[in-house]
């Protein structure tokens, strides 16, 4: 307290005069003389004095001060006037910060004080004028938007909203999501990733029972446009016939069935994967020959888009851009600028005058019309004429899953009206449609798509072939809304026609019938630009005679091409063929409310990012774009995962987070996969037990191999070149399919083990581990007669050995399912149990599993000692304490060392615990569609290998899955599904 009294005194006492100083002997000392006459006092003066004062003692402070002799007058005038000066402006100085009519007592203080200087007594009137003179007490100015009801004026509202999408594109269903779902921005868009209320259970309901509707408009569309031939060939070059059926398949060429594959990088493969994509041929015309222009559609996730493109750029040679852009953006900047130039000044009114202040009526954006109207979107090739078009946005793209998406297609859209009057008929807003109607084969190609469209209300979405392609024409959605919310059902009088069905099951729909407009870019322009206008429509509707009823446009009726496609569910694996599927539905821009809202009222439930999420682990189909590590955008993906999950974990107290190094997990948030594959190969170099020393590179290397690997047999080695007679011996011995076709690929082993890791997706091979995975119960007769030879036989060293020699650092996608309870999490490890942990499986079938031993966290010291130099620089007490700090530092590496997580450089990932490391879980949760815990993720085709070898024949497959804070290992079924 009595610092605080001091200090409080010395505050109020910092702007009044100091006194005179006396000499302490009773007459006035010549310093002291010349103090008092207005003479100026050295700083050292005074603390000689000071210093002397101190010593003397308190005995001598009572000493009479007495009158000075003498004095001289200018400088004790001068100091004098420099006190009063000094007392006056102490006198107008506030000590305090308070205002003015704060410092009055609080029985005279009033609001109104506050903004009436005339309110207060007239002795504070001045000093209240001057402060309300300062900036920081003067009135803030007017905004300069306009007052809340200007700005939901329709027209401001959407310049305001063309506005917000020059970041982050918005879908033209993004205000229905943004009420109701939790929006994130992803890959350049504005996307609705989950509802805000809970509805996960009746989600899966509805793509299991019923429909659940997302929109997929984010997906970007390539258009190629050439000869077939030159096509083909270009495209050749970015897949392989290994992995799948290419763009030249006969189905997909003759446009009757969509194509799914994996592109790579040009002459790469089984290395350099780019993504997925889906692609679309245009139905050949009637009188077209194999090498006349065809047109192709290639869609993408946006993640890919920029690696895709380029590549497609650089293998049909289509460097020169074109003049013309594809969709140019709405003119709204100018108007906005216009709109922003005018300030308003202070003490002015908000209402301003609109005359003249809008020339052009501001148009809501519809496609990309955000993008660099300067930009191309367009590229051609001189040498072979092939040109690529970039139609991101300007084609809808709407998804429906479940088995009665057929019920709300045909319930929601009605096949277009053929016009048989066409003099009355309005050219200007179906011009495209009045030619059409003009043409017999065209109509009778119209009644016979709708024949099919009505066909599939009596079907499931999963009996109809995958990959069909059905075009039509359909008549405005927004006119069959009905009255409230239904939910669709099928209607059996649909399919009487037993022939008809049969037909439509097995073959499909013929390649006439995926014919569309959609494809003709010109049609679906005048479609988007003719759209009736939501008011006209709604200005019809009240003028009813009997509201609610049926409203017949007639040929004012808006007629919409659209291309629907099946897509398939569950094709792989036994059980529960065809979950999941359902129907894309294709449209052009401009309509994406008019067909969403007729979707919902007839029962289609929404879902969002997550919800895709879930329908692929379900479906147990790899996501897009975190379930493909061997992709730029795939690692991208897992790099910003990482970050936001490592900021997450930071923003938690220390106490309250997991300690991933306790817990024996190196990497938690993320997978190192190129890690993983290098230290199996190493493994692997030292396990094999090969007689030549030449071969072995040291013998600690193979020492520690054995120990590390636990059962050390006959293991397989890559190729090099001392090894080349040796394996070739080996290999002619072994009479089997498939062994040549490895065998001829001599030239791209070396190259592919000495390049990163890849995914593997040749087909016959992944049939070929996926039968040595089953275990000896489930091989069936069923399952023998389709495998091969090569599938029949036993995992041995011999059988091994081509197939690691050609994927050495290959990554095998697979499924999991626990055996008892447990929920996989994120990033889990897989891990081969060993022959204790299956051999007290076998003794006692409530073992859920072992558990990991509690690892040491040797790194916590450093972390501790480096928060405290940390605090110790940030304190900053001097020069020496910096330099001493700079000596102490702590390497680079460990500068950025976080509690419970183990830094960079890791150690050997396969052998850090007591289970030897196979994979990691990239999706993992309890599955409402099996009713146990699920997951997928990758493992070293290696290290799979390695375990089925060594695993009885009624336990193939069975691994371990641990979560990454946790200690408890569970069994788990793995599957290889193809």
């Amino acid at each position: 307290m009595p610092n605080a009294k001091e200090k409080k005194r010395a505050k109020k006492m910092k702007n009044q005069p100091t006194s005179v100083i006396f000499s302490s002997d009773g007459g006035p000392s010549p310093h002291a003389m010349w103090s008092q006459n207005g003479g100026e006092e050295t700083h050292q003066r005074k603390r000689q004095e000071l210093r002397s004062e101190t010593s003397r003692g308190y005995s001598h402070q009572s000493i009479s001060h007495g009158m000075p002799k003498y004095l001289t007058v200018s400088p004790f005038v001068r100091a004098r006037a420099a006190e009063i000066k000094a007392m006056l402006k102490a006198a107008t100085q506030k000590s305090s910060n308070t205002l003015v009519f704060q410092s009055l007592p609080r029985h005279m203080r009033r609001r109104a004080m506050s903004h009436n200087v005339k309110r207060l007594p007239r002795r504070l009137r001045e000093l209240a004028r001057a402060e309300a003179e300062k900036p920081e007490h003067q009135k803030k100015e007017l905004p300069k938007s306009k007052c809340r009801k200007a700005r939901r004026r329709h027209i401001n509202l959407v310049a305001e909203f063309n506005r917000r999408q020059k970041k982050n594109i918005w879908l033209e269903t993004h205000i229905w999501h943004a009420k109701r779902f939790h929006m994130v921005k992803k890959w350049g868009y504005c996307l609705g990733d989950r509802p805000t209320t809970k509805c996960y259970r009746a989600c899966y309901r509805a793509m299991a029972n019923h429909c659940l509707l997302q929109d997929l408009s984010y997906y970007c569309c390539l258009e190629l446009i050439g000869k077939e031939e030159e096509l083909l060939t270009a495209l050749a070059r970015m897949c392989n016939v290994d992995s799948g059926p290419t763009f030249a398949a006969v189905p997909c060429l003759a446009g009757r069935r969509q194509g799914a594959l994996t592109v790579y990088q040009r002459d790469r493969y089984p290395e350099g994967a780019l993504g997925p994509v889906t692609f679309i041929w245009k139905p050949r015309n009637e009188s077209a020959v194999g090498s006349a222009s065809r047109q192709l559609w290639i869609w993408t996730h946006p993640a890919f888009k920029q690696d895709i493109l380029a590549e497609l750029k650089a293998v049909c040679h289509c460097s020169e851009p074109m003049d013309s852009c594809i969709a140019k953006p709405v003119v709204t900047l100018p108007q906005e600028e216009s709109k922003t130039d005018i300030t308003e000044k202070v003490g002015q009114k908000r209402k301003q005058k609109d005359d003249g202040e809008i020339d052009v009526p501001v148009k809501k954006i519809i496609g990309d019309g955000t993008r660099d109207p300067h930009q191309s979107y367009r590229w051609i090739s001189q040498t072979s004429g092939i040109m690529i078009s970039d139609l991101t946005m300007e084609i809808l793209r709407y998804r429906l899953i479940g088995p009665l998406s057929h019920c709300v297609l045909t319930e929601a859209l009605k096949a277009a009206s053929v016009h048989s009057n066409l003099e009355t008929t309005y050219p200007e807003m179906n011009s495209w449609w009045v030619e059409n109607c003009r043409n017999p084969e065209q109509v009778s190609l119209h009644h016979r798509q709708e024949a099919f469209f009505e066909l599939l209300q009596g079907l499931s979405s999963s009996n109809i072939p995958s990959g069909t392609v059905l075009g039509l024409t359909v008549g405005d959605p927004r006119v069959n809304l009905p009255k409230k919310r239904s939910k669709a059902m099928p209607n059996p009088e649909k399919y009487q026609d037993g022939e008809k069905v049969r037909q439509l099951t097995l073959e499909g729909v013929s390649a006439e019938c995926a014919q569309s407009f959609l494809w003709d870019r010109n049609i679906c322009n005048s479609v988007t630009e003719n759209k009736m206008p939501e008011q006209h429509l709604n200005s019809l509707r009240s003028k009813l005679l009997i509201p609610g009823s049926y409203l017949d446009l007639g040929p004012q009726e808006s007629k919409i091409p659209i291309l629907l496609v099946q897509q398939p569910g569950k094709i792989a694996g036994e059980d529960r063929p065809g979950w999941g599927s359902g129907w894309d539905i294709y449209l052009p821009k401009g309509w994406g409310m008019a067909f969403w809202l007729p979707f919902i009222y007839r029962g289609a439930r929404v879902g969002g990012l997550q919800e895709g999420l879930k329908h692929s682990l379900y479906k147990r189909t790899p996501h897009v774009p975190s379930d493909y590590p061997d992709c730029p955008a795939g690692i991208q993906f897992a790099r910003e995962l990482e970050r936001n999950l490592l900021e997450k974990f930071k923003r938690r107290p220390p106490a309250k987070r997991a300690n991933y190094i306790k817990h024996g997990t190196l990497k938690p948030f993320f997978c190192p996969w190129e890690k993983l594959t290098l230290d199996w190969e190493a493994r692997n170099e030292a396990s094999h037990k090969y007689v030549d020393s030449s071969v072995l590179e040291s013998e600690d290397l193979a020492a520690e191999g054995e120990a590390s690997c636990g059962p050390s047999h006959g293991m397989f080695v890559p190729e090099s070149p001392r090894r080349k007679e040796m394996d070739a011996s080996s290999q002619n011995n072994v009479q089997m399919e498939g062994v040549t076709d490895v065998t001829e690929l001599h030239k791209g082993d070396e190259v592919i083990s000495n390049c990163t890791f890849c995914v593997l997706r040749r087909k016959k091979l992944l049939r070929q581990v996926s039968a040595w995975c089953q275990p000896a119960y489930v091989k069936t007769r069923k399952i023998r007669h389709h495998a091969s030879a090569l599938d029949q036989q036993e995992p041995t060293a011999d059988t091994l050995l081509p197939v690691v020699q050609r994927y050495p650092r290959a990554l095998v996608w697979v499924c999991l399912t626990l055996l008892k309870r447990g929920s996989p999490e994120l990033h889990a490890m897989i891990c081969i149990p060993s022959k204790d942990d299956l051999f007290q499986l076998s003794k006692d079938k409530h073992f859920f599993g072992p558990q990991e031993p509690k690892h040491s966290d040797v790194f916590k010291n450093k972390v501790l000692k480096q928060k405290a130099m940390k605090k110790r620089q940030s304190i900053g007490k001097g020069k020496q304490n910096s330099a001493s700090g700079t000596m102490n530092v702590i390497p680079t590496k460990q500068d950025d060392l976080v509690l419970g997580l183990w830094p960079d450089p890791l150690p050997d990932v396969t052998s850090h615990c007591s289970r030897v490391l196979l994979g990691f879980v990239t999706q993992g949760d309890f599955s409402l569609a099996f009713g146990c815990g699920e997951a997928v993720g990758f493992v070293s085709l290696t290290g799979l290998l390695h375990m089925l070898m060594d695993q009885p024949k009624e336990q193939k497959g069975l691994v371990l899955l641990r979560n990454p804070a946790s200690l408890q290992y569970r069994f788990a079924r793995l599957t290889v599904e193809v």
